[in-house]
């Protein structure tokens, strides 16, 4: 078996062609054309299932997992999160209009964000989001002020910062105390600006969030950062007689992206940190809040694969060979941003040997505009089928316009069925807000 199939949605067919949820690749390319987003439904149900099954079992009833938006958001996928009875977390207005307009139940809508707009803050009230989670005394007193104007109490949920270094990327590190999130616990930051939301009229405290960062493949730093959490809840009851509904205890497990990442097991994962959260809250002797998690790459990453078709592939001096693809860092910019690993296949030839090394790159004018580098995979000739792998998360949702490009199509697959979840653009889209 070639090590590159990594998820149990892959495979190779009789013609030597990568299979995702069964379907051919290169079959897929010639239908819809290239670059193309696969989004696997039956992956992305089963990961909702798996989360919203235990975190039933493990957690006090009304817990519940929320389908982290910036991760994928289009209407389909806020579909499929409520058929599977998931909430979801939101982090722009833009996010949640997407989700208004799929019929998402919105009083299970959390909104997200470190500088809310006052139109973002209006328009989430104007759609009735469930709950605010609010960053900072800065947006505390906005979001009070609105409430106020339109004479309700306004749910919300803090974003605490607890101090925790996962030990991922910095870029995707966002629990330490110099975090630009949250209001820091140590400090007695976080007390001041509870009480604050305590004492306003337009606010109701529910509870606390907090966020250690993603990628992350160890349930240590989430116990870590729950105990410090709890700890300060019970702070909280013991000095002022609040007692806490919720603590968000955000989203980070990893998904797999290499061969030699370990194949993450989310039940098992949750069941892990519920016995530890127990603990700790026995010995704290409170009762465990309502607990949420985000996940959104572990909802949808491995799910997720993009199709490229092969243009030039050059042998330099030096005995580097570069294979160019019809997309890039415009539709992925991850490996631009902080060289975010990816395996990558020749779908054309996947029964072949991987016996090519070679960097696969992008067509922008961007010498940093590189899918990939130093990776092996089968020789590649120009019209073959090129795929990457675990493309389900933050690459739809980070594709831009860049060199005046169009953002691919994204199809969803089921069993063997497909169809259009977002349709490709087109070169009249590029143009259609441009005044003169």
């Amino acid at each position: 078996m070639q090590d590159f199939l990594i998820h149990p949605n892959l495979n190779i067919n009789d013609k030597g062609h990568l299979t995702v949820s069964g379907q051919d690749c290169a079959d897929l390319a010639a239908q819809y054309g290239t670059p193309l987003y696969l989004l696997d439904e039956q992956l992305v149900r089963a990961n909702c299932r798996a989360y919203v099954q235990t975190v039933k079992e493990c957690f006090p009833e009304g817990s519940m997992p929320l389908l982290a938006s910036k991760a994928l958001s289009f209407t389909g996928i806020y579909k499929i999160a409520a058929s599977e009875g998931m909430g979801t977390d939101l982090v722009s207005s833009g996010e949640l209009f997407t989700a208004k307009k799929a019929g998402f139940p919105l009083e299970k809508a959390f909104f997200h964000g470190n500088n809310k707009t006052d139109f973002d803050i209006a328009f989430a009230m104007d759609c009735g989001v469930g709950y605010f989670i609010v960053d900072n005394c800065h947006e505390l007193n906005a979001v009070n002020r609105e409430a106020e104007s339109r004479g309700i109490k306004q749910k919300i949920l803090l974003r605490l910062t607890p101090g925790i270094d996962p030990h991922t990327h910095k870029a995707i590190t966002t629990g330490t105390v110099d975090s630009k999130f949250g209001s820091v616990i140590e400090n007695g930051q976080a007390e001041v600006i509870a009480l604050q939301a305590l004492a306003m009229n337009g606010i109701d405290l529910r509870g606390f969030h907090c966020h250690v960062g993603s990628q992350v493949f160890d349930i240590d730093p989430f116990v870590q950062a729950g105990e410090i959490m709890l700890r300060f809840i019970k702070e909280m009851q013991t000095k002022h007689g609040y007692v806490t509904e919720f603590c968000n205890l955000g989203g980070g497990f990893g998904a797999r992206y290499l061969p030699c990442h370990p194949t993450p097991d989310y039940a098992a994962y949750i069941r892990a940190m519920a016995a530890e959260i127990k603990k700790i809250c026995d010995a704290l002797m409170m009762p465990c809040p309502k607990i949420l998690l985000e996940p959104g790459r572990s909802i949808v990453a491995a799910a997720g694969t993009t199709l490229y078709t092969a243009g030039s592939v050059k042998h330099t001096p030096n005995g580097k060979t570069y294979v160019s693809v019809d997309g890039g860092m415009p539709d992925n910019p991850r490996y631009a941003l902080y060289e975010a690993p990816y395996t990558v296949v020749n779908a054309s030839r996947a029964d072949k040997a991987t016996d090519c090394l070679c960097s696969v790159v992008g067509r922008c004018c961007e010498s940093g505009d590189i899918l990939q580098e130093n990776l092996r995979m089968a020789s590649a000739e120009r019209g073959d089928i090129i795929a990457v792998l675990t493309t389900g998360a933050y690459n739809y949702s980070m594709a831009s316009n860049y060199n005046r490009l169009p953002r691919p199509a994204l199809v969803i697959l089921n069993g063997n069925e497909n169809r259009i979840g977002v349709r490709r653009e087109t070169f009249e889209d590029l143009v259609a807000c441009d005044a003169d």
